[in-house]
């Protein structure tokens, strides 16, 4: 009798974590934080598609946003953008851009869009239409191309 009630405790303990850790999906901005929803009003003209939350032990971890053109946006559990990707025939928007990113671009890699913008601890990763990719320090400064 004791071994099958704690058969069961441990089976609804299991299915509870497996429950908390479940991502949710929705088709509206609403779901996301205030500054999310105002990065995106602010700089795409695409509405949103889908909103991938991500949750780790039933807390937000990030939130994933497709726009109906195919632009990603990636938003911390804040609503801070950390990662931009759009289609080639697209550039980031500005917004997203350092000024000294956008300048070390244009100097050595002239006629290429930005298609993806990165935000790290060290710093921003790049990627460029030709499928280059940038590596730059958290002031924007160029530090290497990447493989």
């Amino acid at each position: 009798m004791v071994r099958k009630i704690l058969m069961a405790i441990v089976a609804v303990f299991g299915i509870s974590v497996a429950t908390m850790a479940s991502d949710t999906f929705a088709h509206d901005a609403s779901v996301l934080p205030m500054a999310a929803q105002t990065t995106l009003k602010n700089n795409f003209k695409a509405k949103v598609s889908v909103v991938k939350i991500d949750k780790e032990l039933g807390r937000v971890k990030e939130y994933d946003v497709v726009l109906t053109d195919g632009t990603e946006i990636e938003f911390d559990r804040d609503g801070n953008w950390k990662d931009v990707e759009v289609s080639a025939s697209k550039s980031v928007p500005s917004a997203f851009v350092p000024a000294g990113v956008a300048a070390a671009v244009k100097k050595l890699q002239p006629k290429q869009k930005i298609i993806g913008i990165e935000k790290k601890k060290s710093g921003y990763d790049v990627d460029l239409s030709n499928g280059v990719e940038m590596k730059f320090d958290k002031q924007g400064n160029f530090i290497k191309y990447d493989k």
